[in-house]
């Protein structure tokens, strides 16, 4: 390995600013890096003007499984810049890490994947099958390139798939999945003093909140590594001025779904719920979801997860942990393909992400290639 090249390209994705929807100038770059080897197969799917997915396909000597790699693109915003010590898109490295804006989340991992295929392919390293790099847009804002190149059948072959998520390089195999939803009354306005003339929004919504709280308080089952059902009301908007009946309110929830507790099942309960409500005449509710995702099951035993195990245990030289992780992921896109298939959420980074000075250890990024190089030569042999 060339650990200075590895460092020179992180820091050249860092320096990009490919804030949210503006993906455009980093899959370029990355389209360059690929351009000089015939062997790979670079497929732009456009999304929106300024924003797109690629999909690089790297087929081995003989045929064999297929296996998939998954980054994201997009950064979050940098917030407030007088609040970094390090510039958010400079890519300034010290002694002991490299900083910048995606650094941990997830420029880190997505550099570590590329590396090990441009290497792959200057060295001419034998391997079976297919390798397909998924490098999606909009996955901080809701998963969309992925949802994308899903229902395009991109992933209707995969035998296995990697997701360079920062995992403080333990080997994740499952995932809570997230429902966000909204829930919008519409009343009648009238004067505070004659509130019979009127029907009060905000009302409505404390109607549905007592009966969501009812319909979740039984579900209790606790998933032993990703724990129970997460249900929590987090916005409530209304009103005109203090002496108005509300004609229209808003109430936001978030729910972090397990395994135990799949989304669909959830939603039409909901969804259930609300229309035995509004056959109340005095509510008027409409439910909207904004982007959910699903959890992700696995297997902890399943051979792809111990042989993920195994090299990161070997090339660390401690144990690994093998665990769960309570945000999403493009996993939970990608496994709506057309086949089941093992997933390992495995990548360089901390906790650092989304916030000011975000950051990747060196020693990290550079385990991860070798780790990353290891997976791949060893399940495509």
């Amino acid at each position: 390995m060339d650990k200075r090249k590895a460092l020179i390209l992180l820091q050249e994705l860092l320096k990009i600013k490919s804030v949210n929807n503006h993906e455009a100038q980093v899959a370029d770059y990355i389209k360059l890096l690929f351009d000089q080897y015939p062997a790979a197969q670079v497929t732009e799917v456009n999304y929106a003007p300024g924003r797109s997915n690629l999909v690089i396909t790297i087929h081995g000597d003989q045929p064999g499984k297929t296996l998939g790699l998954s980054g994201h693109l997009d950064v979050v915003s940098p917030g407030d810049i007088s609040a970094w010590h390090h510039p958010p898109f400079a890519g300034e490295m010290d002694t002991d890490n490299v900083y910048g804006r995606g650094a941990s989340d997830m420029k880190g991992g997505l550099a570590a994947l590329i590396y090990v295929l441009l290497d792959l392919l200057a060295e001419k390293r034998s391997f079976a099958g297919t390798i397909r790099l998924f490098a999606t847009v909009g996955e901080e804002t809701g998963n969309y390139g992925a949802a994308q190149l899903t229902r395009q059948g991109f992933a209707d072959e995969l035998d296995a798939l990697i997701v360079a998520e920062p995992s403080n390089l333990q080997v994740e195999y499952t995932h809570r999945g997230v429902i966000d939803y909204e829930v919008s009354a519409t009343g009648k306005a009238a004067h505070s003093a004659n509130p019979a003339a009127g029907n009060n929004a905000i009302d409505q919504l404390f109607r549905f909140y007592e009966a969501i709280t009812t319909l979740m308080a039984p579900k209790t089952k606790v998933d032993p590594v990703l724990g129970p059902l997460l249900h929590n009301v987090t916005q409530i908007a209304g009103g005109e001025q203090i002496n108005s009946i509300p004609a229209r309110a808003r109430l936001y929830g978030n729910i972090r779904t397990t395994p135990l507790y799949p989304n669909q099942p959830l939603m039409t309960e909901i969804e259930a719920l609300v229309a035995e409500l509004n056959q109340q005449p005095e509510n008027e509710l409409q439910l909207t979801y904004h982007y959910p995702e699903s959890p992700l099951p696995g297997n902890p035993q399943a051979p792809f997860v111990q042989l993920f195990r195994k090299v990161a245990t070997h090339t660390l030289g401690h144990k690994v942990a093998v665990v769960g992780d309570s945000g999403a992921t493009d996993a939970s896109e990608f496994i709506r393909a057309a086949q089941k298939f093992p997933v390992v959420i495995f990548g360089p980074g901390n906790d650092s992400g989304h916030q000011a000075d975000e950051y990747v250890a060196i020693k990290d990024y550079i385990a991860a290639i070798t780790i990353y190089q290891q997976v791949i030569l060893q399940f495509l042999r």
